[in-house]
């Protein structure tokens, strides 16, 4: 049976059907033409900027770090041109993937993986991020021939070199990764990109003057996010060179002298303040850490009894010893307690009234009736006891406080430390007790509370060979300009100590005369073939304490607990040049282990000065 049809129905079914079609399609027609204006009309400018963003990127250029001489124009530090592996996050699709992949070719390590996450904060998504630096040749060409990982380039760079190894590592210091504590200390913008920075010595205290000024450059990429232009946008301005008063000569030296020992020889120009050799033994190199040390090379610095990374130089907070005689008979002197006349008897020991306690001079035998041209040349303890209880600990600090004993001598070099100039004020407040008149005693021979370093002990030096002038030591010596000119670096400042009577000096200063000159002189056996004038001041200073009559026998004790060995001096007499100081430890005599030592560097300083 047929069904029956309802045209008029169909077609109003059908034209309401059309409409709403026709409504949809125009609808999503004008939505379409409005995105299509926003756009390409009104947010054209924005778009095109975000689209060129992932074609192009503005990029920092690292400067060329400055290079760092000695004062003769000999290379201390300089750069060679190095590979790293560097990893741009934004143009890779799994990073972590990726670097897995890197790991299993060989390619980078564990450690490079931790180094990369430590450093990935300090950098944005499109900026390269250094995976590993310093590539072999075979890890640059395995890299190559395994090329399928987009966003992962190898890029050269300019790598810190230390020409001349571990020597002089305490001056020059080392750069090294650039921590987040690091990023804090330096203009953002200007390190934007900046891997190495200097950590310590030199590399770190003129960080800013070496760095130079970052460049920017825009660098284009295609679909794989491989670099395939590159324009330079402002050129990078490289960090200026910089000439040290050190000699490079005088530091081998130096160093070869104590070689296998601990300890520090430090000579300073006594006119201008310049540092022409500070050694601290044992070193280190400082190339592990510019080729990016590893944890367990790191780790085996740090553990070492020989403390390989402190610099004795200026952080060695030692006893300065006998070294200490002469400020302390200038103490005398110039405030009357004593005259060049004065003599004091020396039986071996001295003792206090009502006091059973012994002080022993380190001759047993005594020294018999002394002056204090004697008792310096000799280092007659009991003459200094007497003396030092006479003074008094606070006339006593008082005068040491004007050769900068206890405070810092300011040398542009990080790390200094001040060493310790004890007086009732300071026991109060470090041990909580009161001044003791024994204590008085052993300050008078330089021990007890009292520290130095061998840097302060160099200075204080220098004030006595200049009657006076405390100079400020110093370790810039001149900078190179762009145009190739030489800036003269500023000159050491300095300070002058107050002369009562300039003939109480003159007698301090032969009394270090004779310590090489006399036939009674602790360093007498110095002068044999001395083609220049010596003064100076030997000094044996105790690890620890004995009783009275305890017998100091240093095989029976271990080698740490040994006598530290001292000699302080100045050449030539009659119009000093050089002051030195020189500390091993645990070596024993100061005469016999030390002074030998600088005798060694000033024969050196002398020829090279008559060669010029």
């Amino acid at each position: 049976m047929d069904r029956i049809q309802n045209t008029a129905l169909e077609n109003k079914i059908f034209s309401n059907r059309l409409l709403v079609s026709i409504f949809f399609i125009v609808t999503l027609t004008i939505v379409l033409l409005a995105k299509i204006f926003n756009l390409q009309i009104l947010q054209h400018e924005l778009y095109k900027d975000e689209a060129l963003g992932n074609q192009m990127s503005v990029l920092p250029i690292i400067p060329t770090r400055g290079k760092i001489f000695d004062r003769n124009g000999k290379v201390l530090a300089s750069n060679e041109l190095s590979y790293m592996l560097t990893i741009t996050p934004e143009k890779v699709k799994n990073v972590s993937d990726t670097i897995n992949n890197l790991e299993k070719l060989g390619i980078i390590n564990s450690d490079d993986i931790s180094q990369y996450k430590k450093n990935r904060k300090r950098y944005k998504r499109f900026n390269n991020i250094p995976l590993k630096i310093n590539l072999s040749e075979s890890e640059v060409a395995n890299f190559v021939v395994n090329k399928q990982f987009s966003g992962v380039e190898v890029e050269h760079y300019y790598r810190r070199r230390y020409p001349n190894n571990s020597s002089s590592s305490h001056v020059i210091g080392y750069v090294s990764r650039m921590s987040k504590q690091d990023k804090a200390l330096y203009d953002e913008q200007n390190y934007l990109g900046t891997s190495f920075v200097g950590k310590s010595g030199i590399e770190r205290q003129y960080e800013t003057l070496l760095h130079g000024t970052s460049g920017r450059k825009q660098i284009e990429r295609n679909v794989t996010g491989r670099v395939v232009d590159t324009k330079t946008i402002e050129a990078a301005k490289s960090g200026k060179d910089i000439y040290l008063s050190i000699d490079i000569d005088l530091q081998i030296l130096a160093e070869s002298l104590l070689h296998g020992r601990r300890g520090s020889i430090v000579a300073v120009d006594i006119n201008n303040g310049e540092v022409l050799t500070l050694v601290s033994s044992p070193n280190y190199d400082p190339n592990l850490f510019a080729n990016g040390i590893s944890q367990l090379e790191y780790q085996s610095l740090q553990e070492s009894l020989d403390i390989p990374l402190l610099n004795r130089a200026i952080q060695g907070m030692y006893p300065p010893g006998s070294t200490i005689k002469p400020m302390v008979a200038l103490a005398g002197l110039e405030n009357g307690i004593i005259t060049n006349e004065s003599k004091t008897f020396c039986p071996g020991y001295f003792k206090l009234p009502n006091v059973k306690r012994k002080f022993n001079d380190w001759k047993r035998s005594g020294h018999g009736w002394v002056d204090v041209e004697e008792a310096i040349s000799q280092s007659c303890d009991v003459f200094f006891y007497s003396l030092s209880d006479k003074t008094g600990i606070d006339i006593l600090h008082d005068n040491l406080k004007y050769f900068n004993f206890g405070k810092k001598t300011g040398i542009d070099i990080p790390g200094e430390l001040g060493g310790v100039l004890p007086s009732r004020e300071w026991k109060k407040i470090n041990k909580n007790e009161p001044w003791y008149r024994g204590e008085t005693l052993i300050s008078g021979i330089g021990q007890g509370f009292i520290t130095t370093t061998p840097l302060q002990l160099a200075v204080a030096t220098a004030a006595l060979a200049s009657r006076g002038k405390i100079i400020q030591p110093k370790i810039l010596k001149n900078i190179r300009k762009e145009n190739s000119d030489i800036e003269i670096s500023q000159p050491s400042s300095h300070r002058q100590i107050n002369i009562n009577d300039i003939h109480n000096w003159e007698d301090v200063l032969e009394g270090m005369k004779r310590t090489i000159y006399s036939p009674t002189g602790t360093a007498r056996r110095l002068n044999r073939g001395l083609k220049y004038t010596l003064a100076g001041k030997t000094g044996t200073a105790q690890v620890f304490g004995l009783d009275a009559e305890e017998e100091y026998i240093a095989d029976q004790l271990d080698e740490r607990l040994r006598d530290h060995a001292l000699f302080t001096g100045y050449a030539p007499i009659e119009n000093p040049q050089i002051a030195i100081a020189v500390i091993v430890e645990n070596a024993g005599s100061g005469s016999s282990k030390a002074a030998p030592l600088a005798r060694l560097v000033l024969d050196k300083y002398f020829e090279k000065l008559q060669s010029n």
